[in-house]
Protein backbone atom coordinates (compact mmCIF):
# COMPACT_ATOMS: atom_id res chain seq x y z
CA UNK A 1 0.00 0.00 0.00
CA UNK A 2 2.99 2.27 0.77
CA UNK A 3 4.74 1.97 -2.34
CA UNK A 4 1.61 2.26 -4.59
CA UNK A 5 0.65 5.79 -2.90
CA UNK A 6 4.38 6.77 -3.22
CA UNK A 7 3.71 5.84 -7.35
CA UNK A 8 0.31 7.44 -7.21
CA UNK A 9 2.21 10.77 -5.88
CA UNK A 10 5.29 10.20 -8.02
CA UNK A 11 2.46 10.10 -11.06
CA UNK A 12 0.79 13.25 -10.00
CA UNK A 13 3.92 15.37 -9.58
CA UNK A 14 5.05 14.48 -13.09
CA UNK A 15 1.36 14.90 -14.66
CA UNK A 16 1.27 18.44 -13.17
CA UNK A 17 4.51 19.61 -14.30
CA UNK A 18 3.94 19.47 -17.77
CA UNK A 19 0.26 20.45 -17.87
CA UNK A 20 -1.84 23.05 -16.33
CA UNK A 21 -5.57 22.95 -18.17
CA UNK A 22 -8.52 23.14 -16.44
CA UNK A 23 -11.16 21.01 -17.63
CA UNK A 24 -13.69 23.78 -18.08
CA UNK A 25 -13.46 25.04 -21.91
CA UNK A 26 -15.74 27.84 -20.96
CA UNK A 27 -12.48 30.67 -18.77
CA UNK A 28 -16.42 32.23 -17.25
CA UNK A 29 -17.26 29.53 -15.69
CA UNK A 30 -15.65 27.83 -12.67
CA UNK A 31 -16.71 23.86 -11.74
CA UNK A 32 -17.95 23.11 -8.47
CA UNK A 33 -17.86 19.43 -6.41
CA UNK A 34 -19.32 18.71 -2.95
CA UNK A 35 -20.16 15.89 -1.70
CA UNK A 36 -22.74 13.35 -2.40
CA UNK A 37 -24.52 14.34 1.05
CA UNK A 38 -28.07 15.47 0.49
CA UNK A 39 -27.75 17.93 2.76
CA UNK A 40 -24.48 19.31 1.46
CA UNK A 41 -26.04 18.87 -2.24
CA UNK A 42 -28.37 21.07 -1.40
CA UNK A 43 -26.49 23.85 0.39
CA UNK A 44 -24.44 23.96 -2.93
CA UNK A 45 -27.39 24.46 -4.98
CA UNK A 46 -28.53 27.49 -2.70
CA UNK A 47 -25.42 28.98 -2.67
CA UNK A 48 -24.67 28.57 -6.85
CA UNK A 49 -27.89 29.54 -7.43
CA UNK A 50 -27.63 32.97 -5.52
CA UNK A 51 -24.20 33.56 -6.71
CA UNK A 52 -25.38 32.96 -10.20
CA UNK A 53 -27.91 35.38 -10.13
CA UNK A 54 -25.65 38.53 -9.19
CA UNK A 55 -21.65 37.34 -11.15
CA UNK A 56 -20.89 37.43 -14.78
CA UNK A 57 -18.43 34.28 -13.65
CA UNK A 58 -21.00 31.21 -13.22
CA UNK A 59 -21.00 28.47 -11.21
CA UNK A 60 -21.45 25.13 -12.86
CA UNK A 61 -21.94 22.74 -9.92
CA UNK A 62 -22.10 19.22 -9.86
CA UNK A 63 -21.54 16.99 -6.84
CA UNK A 64 -18.52 14.58 -6.64
CA UNK A 65 -18.72 11.63 -9.45
CA UNK A 66 -19.55 8.28 -7.60
CA UNK A 67 -17.01 6.32 -7.07
CA UNK A 68 -15.44 3.70 -4.17
CA UNK A 69 -14.92 6.80 -2.01
CA UNK A 70 -14.58 10.54 -3.17
CA UNK A 71 -10.81 10.43 -1.82
CA UNK A 72 -9.73 7.84 -4.78
CA UNK A 73 -12.34 9.79 -7.48
CA UNK A 74 -10.33 13.03 -6.44
CA UNK A 75 -6.85 11.33 -7.08
CA UNK A 76 -8.36 10.07 -10.27
CA UNK A 77 -9.46 13.06 -11.58
CA UNK A 78 -6.04 14.21 -10.44
CA UNK A 79 -4.40 11.92 -12.93
CA UNK A 80 -6.71 12.21 -14.74
CA UNK A 81 -6.79 16.09 -15.45
CA UNK A 82 -10.14 16.11 -14.88
CA UNK A 83 -10.30 17.88 -11.78
CA UNK A 84 -13.00 20.58 -10.51
CA UNK A 85 -12.12 24.25 -10.35
CA UNK A 86 -13.10 24.04 -6.79
CA UNK A 87 -13.50 21.25 -4.68
CA UNK A 88 -15.89 21.36 -0.83
CA UNK A 89 -14.99 17.90 0.67
CA UNK A 90 -11.55 17.23 0.91
CA UNK A 91 -9.72 15.27 3.56
CA UNK A 92 -7.16 17.58 5.52
CA UNK A 93 -4.96 14.30 5.75
CA UNK A 94 -4.50 14.77 1.82
CA UNK A 95 -3.88 17.99 0.82
CA UNK A 96 -0.04 17.68 2.33
CA UNK A 97 -0.06 15.52 -0.72
CA UNK A 98 -1.21 17.07 -3.47
CA UNK A 99 0.19 20.55 -1.99
CA UNK A 100 3.99 18.87 -2.16
CA UNK A 101 2.63 17.71 -5.53
CA UNK A 102 2.28 21.58 -7.13
CA UNK A 103 -1.46 20.50 -8.32
CA UNK A 104 -3.18 23.41 -5.68
CA UNK A 105 -2.89 27.03 -5.27
CA UNK A 106 -1.66 28.36 -2.32
CA UNK A 107 -4.54 30.34 -0.95
CA UNK A 108 -2.51 33.04 1.03
CA UNK A 109 -1.37 34.24 -2.48
CA UNK A 110 -5.34 35.29 -3.03
CA UNK A 111 -6.41 39.16 -2.21
CA UNK A 112 -8.50 38.92 1.16
CA UNK A 113 -7.71 35.43 2.16
CA UNK A 114 -5.64 35.84 4.79
CA UNK A 115 -7.38 38.25 6.67
CA UNK A 116 -10.86 36.63 6.43
CA UNK A 117 -9.12 33.42 7.68
CA UNK A 118 -8.05 35.27 10.59
CA UNK A 119 -11.43 36.65 11.64
CA UNK A 120 -13.05 33.20 11.49
CA UNK A 121 -10.64 30.60 12.47
CA UNK A 122 -8.38 30.15 15.47
CA UNK A 123 -4.82 30.54 15.75
CA UNK A 124 -4.66 26.64 16.58
CA UNK A 125 -6.80 26.03 13.70
CA UNK A 126 -4.55 27.92 11.20
CA UNK A 127 -1.52 26.60 12.74
CA UNK A 128 -2.60 23.02 12.24
CA UNK A 129 -3.39 23.70 8.29
CA UNK A 130 -0.72 25.81 7.67
CA UNK A 131 1.78 23.59 5.59
CA UNK A 132 5.46 23.27 5.86
CA UNK A 133 6.38 25.63 3.31
CA UNK A 134 4.32 28.58 5.27
CA UNK A 135 1.81 28.38 2.81
CA UNK A 136 -1.91 27.63 3.37
CA UNK A 137 -3.61 25.35 0.30
CA UNK A 138 -7.15 24.76 2.19
CA UNK A 139 -9.97 26.51 3.57
CA UNK A 140 -11.02 25.49 6.97
CA UNK A 141 -14.53 24.53 6.75
CA UNK A 142 -16.65 22.14 8.72
CA UNK A 143 -15.81 19.71 11.60
CA UNK A 144 -17.69 16.71 13.00
CA UNK A 145 -16.11 15.97 16.37
CA UNK A 146 -16.13 12.60 17.73
CA UNK A 147 -18.19 11.88 20.90
CA UNK A 148 -19.73 9.49 23.21
CA UNK A 149 -24.07 8.91 21.91
CA UNK A 150 -25.06 7.07 24.99
CA UNK A 151 -28.76 5.67 25.53
CA UNK A 152 -30.14 6.96 28.50
CA UNK A 153 -31.04 3.94 30.23
CA UNK A 154 -27.02 3.41 30.96
CA UNK A 155 -28.00 6.02 33.73
CA UNK A 156 -31.23 4.27 35.08
CA UNK A 157 -30.77 0.58 34.27
CA UNK A 158 -27.26 -0.29 35.77
CA UNK A 159 -26.46 1.31 38.70
CA UNK A 160 -23.96 3.49 37.65
CA UNK A 161 -23.45 6.65 39.52
CA UNK A 162 -22.32 8.37 36.91
CA UNK A 163 -21.64 8.45 33.06
CA UNK A 164 -18.63 6.23 32.30
CA UNK A 165 -16.01 9.20 31.65
CA UNK A 166 -12.81 7.49 32.45
CA UNK A 167 -11.32 3.81 31.53
CA UNK A 168 -12.13 2.09 34.69
CA UNK A 169 -15.36 3.64 34.90
CA UNK A 170 -16.28 2.49 31.24
CA UNK A 171 -14.92 -0.77 31.97
CA UNK A 172 -16.92 -1.61 35.03
CA UNK A 173 -20.21 -0.27 33.33
CA UNK A 174 -19.22 -2.74 30.48
CA UNK A 175 -19.37 -5.64 33.22
CA UNK A 176 -22.25 -4.32 34.30
CA UNK A 177 -24.06 -4.19 31.11
CA UNK A 178 -22.43 -7.67 29.36
CA UNK A 179 -25.57 -10.09 28.81
CA UNK A 180 -26.18 -13.60 27.50
CA UNK A 181 -30.28 -12.37 27.11
CA UNK A 182 -30.83 -15.73 24.73
CA UNK A 183 -28.77 -17.99 27.30
CA UNK A 184 -27.25 -19.71 24.14
CA UNK A 185 -23.64 -18.89 25.34
CA UNK A 186 -22.79 -16.21 23.52
CA UNK A 187 -22.56 -12.31 24.69
CA UNK A 188 -25.46 -10.46 22.11
CA UNK A 189 -25.48 -7.29 24.56
CA UNK A 190 -22.45 -5.13 25.30
CA UNK A 191 -21.53 -1.57 26.66
CA UNK A 192 -20.33 -0.38 23.27
CA UNK A 193 -18.99 -1.26 19.88
CA UNK A 194 -16.66 -0.07 16.92
CA UNK A 195 -15.82 -1.36 13.67
CA UNK A 196 -13.16 -4.16 13.68
CA UNK A 197 -12.22 -3.37 10.52
CA UNK A 198 -8.48 -3.36 9.84
CA UNK A 199 -8.81 0.09 7.20
CA UNK A 200 -7.24 3.41 8.50
CA UNK A 201 -9.94 5.46 8.59
CA UNK A 202 -11.47 3.07 10.59
CA UNK A 203 -8.98 4.29 13.35
CA UNK A 204 -10.50 7.71 13.60
CA UNK A 205 -13.76 6.57 15.56
CA UNK A 206 -11.90 4.94 18.41
CA UNK A 207 -7.72 5.23 18.51
CA UNK A 208 -7.23 8.45 17.67
CA UNK A 209 -9.90 10.25 18.97
CA UNK A 210 -8.94 8.73 22.41
CA UNK A 211 -5.39 9.45 21.77
CA UNK A 212 -6.26 12.87 21.44
CA UNK A 213 -8.42 12.78 24.90
CA UNK A 214 -5.79 10.98 26.58
CA UNK A 215 -2.92 13.45 25.43
CA UNK A 216 -4.53 16.31 24.98
CA UNK A 217 -4.68 16.65 21.38
CA UNK A 218 -0.97 15.24 20.87
CA UNK A 219 0.66 14.21 17.76
CA UNK A 220 1.32 11.51 16.06
CA UNK A 221 3.93 12.70 13.60
CA UNK A 222 7.02 15.62 15.02
CA UNK A 223 9.78 16.98 13.20
CA UNK A 224 9.06 13.77 10.86
CA UNK A 225 9.31 11.36 13.24
CA UNK A 226 7.06 9.08 15.03
CA UNK A 227 5.77 10.62 18.64
CA UNK A 228 2.87 8.57 20.05
CA UNK A 229 5.30 6.22 21.56
CA UNK A 230 4.31 7.01 25.00
CA UNK A 231 1.90 6.25 27.96
CA UNK A 232 -0.88 7.62 26.27
CA UNK A 233 -1.09 5.55 22.91
CA UNK A 234 -0.28 2.41 25.33
CA UNK A 235 -2.88 3.00 27.73
CA UNK A 236 -5.43 3.64 24.66
CA UNK A 237 -4.67 0.12 23.35
CA UNK A 238 -4.72 -0.93 26.51
CA UNK A 239 -8.23 0.10 27.47
CA UNK A 240 -9.90 -0.99 24.45
CA UNK A 241 -7.71 -4.46 24.19
CA UNK A 242 -9.58 -4.73 27.62
CA UNK A 243 -12.74 -4.20 26.46
CA UNK A 244 -12.59 -6.81 23.63
CA UNK A 245 -10.68 -9.29 25.68
CA UNK A 246 -13.41 -9.51 28.76
CA UNK A 247 -16.33 -9.61 25.48
CA UNK A 248 -17.27 -6.06 26.78
CA UNK A 249 -16.94 -5.43 23.21
CA UNK A 250 -18.07 -8.09 19.92
CA UNK A 251 -15.06 -8.66 17.80
CA UNK A 252 -18.03 -10.15 15.36
CA UNK A 253 -19.13 -6.82 12.50
CA UNK A 254 -22.44 -5.29 14.34
CA UNK A 255 -22.80 -2.88 11.48
CA UNK A 256 -23.75 -5.09 8.67
CA UNK A 257 -27.16 -5.68 9.75
CA UNK A 258 -29.50 -3.72 11.98
CA UNK A 259 -28.56 -0.70 13.94
CA UNK A 260 -27.29 -2.32 17.25
CA UNK A 261 -27.84 1.33 19.38
CA UNK A 262 -31.47 1.47 18.14
CA UNK A 263 -31.96 -2.28 18.59
CA UNK A 264 -30.41 -1.33 22.46
CA UNK A 265 -27.58 -4.30 22.10
CA UNK A 266 -25.07 -1.64 22.46
CA UNK A 267 -25.58 1.50 24.80
CA UNK A 268 -22.75 3.60 23.67
CA UNK A 269 -20.96 4.09 20.50
CA UNK A 270 -17.99 6.47 19.26
CA UNK A 271 -19.73 9.03 16.54
CA UNK A 272 -20.17 12.17 15.23
CA UNK A 273 -23.23 14.94 15.42
CA UNK A 274 -24.83 13.34 12.02
CA UNK A 275 -25.91 10.58 14.24
CA UNK A 276 -28.26 12.81 15.73
CA UNK A 277 -30.93 12.68 12.59
CA UNK A 278 -30.02 9.50 11.88
CA UNK A 279 -31.11 8.47 15.76
CA UNK A 280 -34.50 10.49 15.60
CA UNK A 281 -35.16 9.28 12.35
CA UNK A 282 -34.88 5.50 12.70
CA UNK A 283 -35.69 5.08 16.55
CA UNK A 284 -37.84 2.01 17.18
CA UNK A 285 -39.81 3.28 19.82
CA UNK A 286 -41.05 7.32 20.86
CA UNK A 287 -39.56 7.28 24.34
CA UNK A 288 -35.99 6.21 23.23
CA UNK A 289 -33.92 8.78 24.75
CA UNK A 290 -29.83 9.65 24.15
CA UNK A 291 -27.36 11.85 24.31
CA UNK A 292 -23.93 12.53 23.73
CA UNK A 293 -20.57 12.63 26.28
CA UNK A 294 -16.94 13.32 25.74
CA UNK A 295 -14.21 11.01 25.19
CA UNK A 296 -13.39 8.13 27.67
CA UNK A 297 -10.06 9.27 29.51
CA UNK A 298 -7.38 8.27 32.23
CA UNK A 299 -8.16 8.11 35.73
CA UNK A 300 -5.52 11.20 35.99
CA UNK A 301 -6.05 12.96 32.94
CA UNK A 302 -6.62 16.97 33.81
CA UNK A 303 -7.88 19.48 31.76
CA UNK A 304 -10.00 19.70 28.70
CA UNK A 305 -10.50 16.54 26.50
CA UNK A 306 -9.80 16.63 22.88
CA UNK A 307 -11.45 14.53 20.43
CA UNK A 308 -10.42 14.06 16.24
CA UNK A 309 -12.31 16.77 14.46
CA UNK A 310 -13.07 14.46 11.21
CA UNK A 311 -12.32 17.97 9.23
CA UNK A 312 -13.28 18.91 5.40
CA UNK A 313 -12.24 21.33 4.01
CA UNK A 314 -12.23 24.04 0.63
CA UNK A 315 -9.79 23.53 -1.92
CA UNK A 316 -8.88 24.98 -5.34
CA UNK A 317 -7.14 23.02 -7.99
CA UNK A 318 -4.00 24.91 -9.76
CA UNK A 319 -6.04 24.23 -12.90
CA UNK A 320 -8.70 26.92 -12.32
CA UNK A 321 -8.35 30.04 -14.29
CA UNK A 322 -9.62 32.40 -11.95
CA UNK A 323 -8.62 31.44 -8.78
CA UNK A 324 -9.57 34.82 -6.97
CA UNK A 325 -12.85 34.73 -8.26
CA UNK A 326 -13.40 30.90 -7.12
CA UNK A 327 -12.27 32.53 -3.54
CA UNK A 328 -14.34 35.35 -3.72
CA UNK A 329 -17.38 32.68 -4.30
CA UNK A 330 -16.25 30.26 -1.57
CA UNK A 331 -16.28 33.21 0.81
CA UNK A 332 -19.97 33.47 -0.01
CA UNK A 333 -19.74 29.68 1.46
CA UNK A 334 -18.33 30.27 4.79
CA UNK A 335 -19.12 33.70 6.20
CA UNK A 336 -21.43 33.66 9.25
CA UNK A 337 -24.73 33.16 7.48
CA UNK A 338 -23.48 30.68 5.01
CA UNK A 339 -21.89 28.89 8.31
CA UNK A 340 -25.49 29.03 9.44
CA UNK A 341 -27.03 27.61 6.33
CA UNK A 342 -24.28 25.26 6.90
CA UNK A 343 -25.42 24.18 10.03
CA UNK A 344 -29.65 24.26 8.88
CA UNK A 345 -28.68 21.97 5.85
CA UNK A 346 -26.50 19.81 7.03
CA UNK A 347 -26.46 19.66 10.74
CA UNK A 348 -22.32 19.53 10.72
CA UNK A 349 -20.34 22.11 12.19
CA UNK A 350 -18.54 25.20 10.86
CA UNK A 351 -14.38 24.85 11.21
CA UNK A 352 -15.27 29.15 13.00
CA UNK A 353 -14.02 30.22 16.42
CA UNK A 354 -16.68 31.07 19.22
CA UNK A 355 -19.14 28.90 17.06
CA UNK A 356 -20.88 28.16 20.57
CA UNK A 357 -21.29 31.52 21.68
CA UNK A 358 -21.46 33.42 18.30
CA UNK A 359 -25.41 35.19 18.22
CA UNK A 360 -25.72 34.13 14.68
CA UNK A 361 -25.98 30.67 15.51
CA UNK A 362 -27.76 30.50 18.47
CA UNK A 363 -31.30 30.42 17.52
CA UNK A 364 -30.28 27.33 15.66
CA UNK A 365 -29.02 25.83 18.59
CA UNK A 366 -31.62 26.64 21.19
CA UNK A 367 -33.84 24.32 18.43
CA UNK A 368 -31.26 21.46 18.50
CA UNK A 369 -29.72 21.64 21.70
CA UNK A 370 -27.83 18.35 21.46
CA UNK A 371 -25.81 20.08 18.49
CA UNK A 372 -25.02 22.38 20.76
CA UNK A 373 -22.95 19.54 22.98
CA UNK A 374 -20.73 19.77 20.03
CA UNK A 375 -20.26 23.24 19.61
CA UNK A 376 -18.93 22.91 23.35
CA UNK A 377 -16.62 20.37 22.13
CA UNK A 378 -15.07 22.13 18.79
CA UNK A 379 -13.39 24.22 21.22
CA UNK A 380 -10.78 20.95 22.11
CA UNK A 381 -10.80 19.60 18.29
CA UNK A 382 -7.24 18.61 16.75
CA UNK A 383 -7.31 17.25 12.53
CA UNK A 384 -4.25 15.04 11.79
CA UNK A 385 -0.50 16.41 10.94
CA UNK A 386 0.80 18.23 7.84
CA UNK A 387 2.17 14.47 6.62
CA UNK A 388 2.51 13.37 3.46
CA UNK A 389 1.96 10.01 4.26
CA UNK A 390 -0.43 10.18 7.12
CA UNK A 391 -2.38 7.71 5.57
CA UNK A 392 0.37 4.91 5.91
CA UNK A 393 1.14 6.25 9.47
CA UNK A 394 -3.06 5.35 10.41
CA UNK A 395 -1.96 1.87 8.13
CA UNK A 396 0.85 1.13 10.36
CA UNK A 397 -1.41 1.82 13.56
CA UNK A 398 -4.13 -0.45 12.49
CA UNK A 399 -2.18 -3.40 11.66
CA UNK A 400 -0.63 -3.05 15.31
CA UNK A 401 -4.30 -2.32 16.54
CA UNK A 402 -5.63 -6.02 14.73
CA UNK A 403 -2.36 -7.94 16.45
CA UNK A 404 -2.75 -6.17 20.19
CA UNK A 405 -6.49 -4.90 20.59
CA UNK A 406 -8.63 -7.22 18.50
CA UNK A 407 -6.75 -10.98 18.83
CA UNK A 408 -4.14 -9.93 21.97
CA UNK A 409 -1.24 -11.44 20.05
CA UNK A 410 1.19 -8.25 21.28
CA UNK A 411 1.41 -6.41 24.73
CA UNK A 412 0.28 -2.23 23.75
CA UNK A 413 3.68 -1.83 24.58
CA UNK A 414 5.09 -3.65 21.89
CA UNK A 415 2.11 -3.26 19.60
CA UNK A 416 3.11 0.58 19.85
CA UNK A 417 6.23 0.48 19.80
CA UNK A 418 6.54 -1.92 16.36
CA UNK A 419 4.32 1.06 15.27
CA UNK A 420 6.41 3.81 16.03
CA UNK A 421 9.40 1.73 14.37
CA UNK A 422 7.85 1.07 11.22
CA UNK A 423 6.43 4.84 11.03
CA UNK A 424 10.16 5.84 11.78
CA UNK A 425 11.43 3.94 9.05
CA UNK A 426 8.80 5.31 6.47
CA UNK A 427 9.43 8.87 7.21
CA UNK A 428 12.76 8.29 6.72
CA UNK A 429 12.45 6.65 3.03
Amino acid sequence: MILKRYIIVLIIGMVFLSCNSSINTNDNTLLFWSSNNRGEIEFSEHFVEQWNQKHETRIRFQPIPEGQSSEEVILASVVGKTTPDIYANMWQGSVTMYANAGVLIPLDTLDGFTEFIKERCSQETIKEITAADGHIYQVPWKINPIMTIYNKRLSTDFGLPKLPNTYNAYLKAGKAIKKDKNNDGYVDQWVGYTEVKVIWYQRFFNFYPLYLAASNGGSLVKKNKAAFNNEYAIGVFRFLQELYQKEYYSKERLSAGQDRFLAEDIFTKWIGPWEIRHVNKFKQRDDFEFDFFPMQVPENHKGPIYTYSDPKNIVIFNTCKQPQEAWNFIKTLIDKEGDKKLLEFTTQLPNRKNIETEETFQDFFEKNPKMKIFAKQANYVKGVDNCEVIVEVFDIISQEYEACVIYNKKTPEKAIEDAAKAVDNLLRN
